[in-house]
């Protein structure tokens, strides 16, 4: 062996000898900014309550928010992400686009306490229907795509007026994107962004998060509109579609790390986020209960993974206890 070809390989070793040498040479970070916390904001007062299969998370009432606010904000948090969780349930949702809605409230509020936080709000309507479908039902029961696009622009123009500074559709429904992008500049919120869940698929992980929300479908699926888990030369289709109807940042949910590369590779200007879903998180924790994982380590390692990937931002429910340990 060469002395050149022998100083080649052992490289790799000279650079991991230490902590010193591997700190040095890292070549994925994470910051607090890359992070977005999901809160679950729910009708009521006095409301703190334990999320059974989320261990350390919570449905909160809006009157909790200020302090679950200076919590967040005290551990690093810079970004949220808004579900409402409502008992004024019907068919068509009409809560979701209430000026005076929860999710509008929820938002005045954060905005108030934390005015340099960036807040988002989910823009979907499972949480709000009497079925638990993501938008109107047609007579044979089966999600109307089109005539739902309307209120998904209500329900937008409403949380922008409150101060959302991102929507974020997530039904996966066809043109979603420019009806909302047309609805929020029609009415001259044209700063008001859109981070489109561009890829979503149907997925057995989000169960916990069904809890959390308490918008499960009453019957029925949402394998029509939500994508096969088998399918990943699909994902560059919807993200495509997303991005060329006005999509400023594209969400993959789950956050799978090849979807995530192969997206990121496509569209290299455009932000690309991961969602670590509520079953991975619901996962992790069991089995660090149990002891069979080292908790804080599998953290750090998911999260590095994803920005390995080239994911620019995680919506994750570890997010508060990222930022605050490992950032």
């Amino acid at each position: 062996m060469s002395q050149l070809n022998q100083a080649l390989i052992r490289r790799p070793r000279r650079l991991r000898q230490d902590a010193r040498w591997r700190a040095f040479v890292q070549s994925q970070h994470l910051h607090a900014v890359n992070f977005i916390m999901p809160l679950f904001i729910k009708a009521g007062d006095k409301i703190c309550q334990p999320i059974q299969s989320m261990p350390g998370q919570f449905q909160y009432s809006l009157d909790q928010l200020p302090q679950v606010a200076e919590r967040l904000a005290e551990s690093g948090i810079q970004n949220v992400l808004l579900f409402g969780v409502v008992q004024d349930k019907d068919p068509l949702g009409q809560a979701a686009a209430q000026s005076n809605g929860l999710i509008q409230q929820a938002i005045q509020i954060l905005k108030h306490c934390c005015p340099h936080w960036l807040v988002i709000a989910d823009l979907c309507f499972c949480e709000y229907t009497d079925h638990g479908h993501c938008g109107v039902l047609d007579a044979n029961g089966q999600l109307d795509n089109d005539a739902t696009l309307p209120h998904l622009v209500a329900q937008a123009v409403s949380l922008s007026k409150a101060g959302a500074d991102l929507v974020a559709p997530s039904g996966m429904l066809d043109g979603m994107v420019a009806a909302v992008r047309a609805g929020l500049d029609a009415h001259g919120h044209t700063q008001c962004g859109i981070m489109s869940y561009a890829v979503k698929y149907a997925s057995g992980l989000y169960a916990p998060f069904r809890e959390a929300g308490e918008g499960a479908p009453q019957s029925g699926d949402r394998l029509s509109h939500q994508m096969h888990v088998a399918n990943g030369e699909e994902a560059l289709l919807e993200a495509r579609l997303d991005v060329e109807q006005g999509a400023d940042m594209l969400l993959i949910k789950p956050g799978y790390g090849d979807v995530v590369y192969r997206v990121t590779q496509q569209y290299p200007d455009i932000p690309v986020g991961a969602y670590h879903v509520s079953g991975s998180y619901a996962m992790i924790k069991a089995a660090a209960e149990k002891g069979w994982l080292n908790e804080a380590e599998v953290i750090e390692e998911v999260m590095l993974g994803y920005r390995r990937a080239g994911a620019q931002f995680i919506v994750t429910y570890f997010a508060d206890w990222i930022t605050q340990h490992l950032c």
